[in-house]
């Protein structure tokens, strides 16, 4: 790359006590398109924090200019030796994305820019619709995440283990990384799911077999390691490899030669080895279930997909992502405010696969053009309506309802309206349809419940209310 490229301009926080050399080292990046502005109260984006010393103050700025290592800060030490005895890890774990020693300003200009336009890269490609239609999320832990496989995907050829429990998307990240794999030739991608392939059959499987290598094998076949030639072989669930295949395919994965079942010349194949599984791999080394030589030639680089319980915050964005899906070519409905709180109440013990069912059946029922309702949700997945099922804290539960809401198209006036009516709603349900119980419960009137009542059915067509 030539040294004048993409403009691209980020903050710089000063703390260190030479502006002389900080001019320096700010016009060096300036020379090779890098222009860099004071830092604002609430730093967002890739930036730098100059620093003489690693004391409380810059711990604590970098800290907070990382937003607790979600945004990348990269601290540059200006005075010599001062990322010495360990210094440097202590600032990757404050929030740093990376920290380098100033010497020679051009040098460093370069190692700057080298980092800050690979993560420009890496970011417009989590922000493409390739990746938001395919792996939607927007907390801080998942973005993390896309950034790390969309990294590894786009700027290596490395084998990669995924790890993760069932139903949170391993399958769709393989795809991703064959997807952004970069070489310029690359051919298909190849899924083979373990769980799947019999002992007896598993050399053919693989490695494919002669015209008459065994009973029935009227003709020569390719295996998994031909056909992925030139692309990328997905192994899904490949701790369930039994020990001796593992064994057997351990030249395979190394040097990339094998013979086919029955055959006696070696065959050469080129591909991209992502694996996936939601076994603890450590554990079955230790237990004598898998084979340690395998696992460090299958997880050159190795991801932990996180589970939905630890990104609730991605809920509202993967219930719009599948009701797009579901209502495509027509215009996704709002939701009520009561189905809202379910889904981010709900726990999802099969991640997102479970709140992909959930929303589908939700979806299918519902008909017409209103808003989706409490009768669209699946008896099944209906609340008792007891006091004491509480899943979430109530402000967090209403905080991510309401985002998930505001998400679907309403405004603070239907979210209100919608918020009331459900607890009307649920107040009568809870009291069996006793108005005088119901009223108290919500600190009102019998009166103005009944008003309400009365409101419900002059706006439900032929006057057909939905309140009970």
């Amino acid at each position: 790359m030539s040294r004048r490229e993409e403009h691209l301009e980020v903050w710089c926080d000063q703390l260190a006590s030479s502006p002389a050399d900080a001019a320096r080292l700010l016009d060096a990046l300036a020379t090779i398109g890098i222009e860099t502005y004071p830092a604002p109260a609430s730093a967002r984006g890739s930036g730098l924090v100059l620093f003489d010393a690693v004391t409380p103050e810059v711990r604590s700025r970098i800290r907070e200019r990382s937003a607790g290592g979600t945004e990348r800060v990269i601290a540059v030490a200006m005075q010599r030796d001062a990322l010495g005895g360990g210094v440097g890890w202590e600032l990757l774990h404050t929030g740093a994305s990376d920290a380098l020693q100033f010497g020679d300003p051009a040098a460093t200009a370069d190692a700057l820019a080298a980092r800050l336009r690979r993560w420009q890269a890496v970011d417009h490609i989590v922000e493409s619709p390739l990746v938001e239609a395919n792996l939607a999320g927007e907390s801080a832990v998942w973005r993390t995440f896309l950034r790390r496989i969309v990294e590894v995907a786009k700027f290596s050829t490395m084998p990669i283990l995924i790890r993760g429990e069932s139903g949170t998307g391993k399958e769709l990240v393989a795809r991703l990384i064959h997807t952004l794999d970069a070489r310029p030739d690359k051919k298909e991608l190849v899924v083979l799911d373990c769980t799947t392939v019999v002992p007896e059959l598993s050399g053919s499987e693989f490695f494919g077999h002669e015209r008459g290598a065994y009973t029935g094998a009227a003709g020569a076949r390719d295996g998994a390691f031909a056909l992925a030639d030139g692309g990328t072989l997905f192994l899904d669930e490949v701790g369930e490899l039994p020990l001796r295949l593992q064994a057997e395919l351990l030249r395979v994965v190394q040097e990339g030669t094998y013979k086919r079942v029955g055959g006696n010349t070696w065959q050469r194949t080129r591909f991209r080895l992502v694996c996936a599984t939601h076994r603890d791999l450590e554990q079955q080394m230790q237990a004598g279930r898998f084979r340690r030589d395998f696992y460090y030639r299958i997880a050159a680089w190795t991801c932990r997909l996180p589970s939905l319980r630890e990104r609730r915050d991605d809920v509202p964005a993967l219930v719009r992502h599948f009701l797009r899906h579901c209502f495509q070519g027509r215009s996704v409905p709002p939701l009520e405010a009561a189905v809202a709180e379910l889904f981010v109440a709900r726990d999802y013990p099969g991640n997102v696969r479970d709140l992909r069912h959930l929303v589908e059946c939700i979806a299918w029922r519902h008909v017409g053009d209103g808003p989706i309702t409490l009768y669209d949700v699946p008896e099944e997945e209906r609340p008792d309506g007891s006091a004491e099922q509480t899943i979430a804290p109530a402000g967090e539960m209403f905080e991510q309802a309401a985002r998930l809401a505001l998400h679907c198209g309403m405004g603070l006036k239907e979210i209100s309206n919608a918020a009331a009516d459900a607890s009307v709603r649920l107040a009568l349900d809870i009291e069996h349809g006793n108005v005088g119980r119901a009223a108290e419960r919500l600190g009102i009137t019998d009166r103005g419940l009944q008003k309400r009542r009365a409101l419900w059915r002059r706006k439900e067509p032929d006057g057909d209310a939905t309140a009970s």
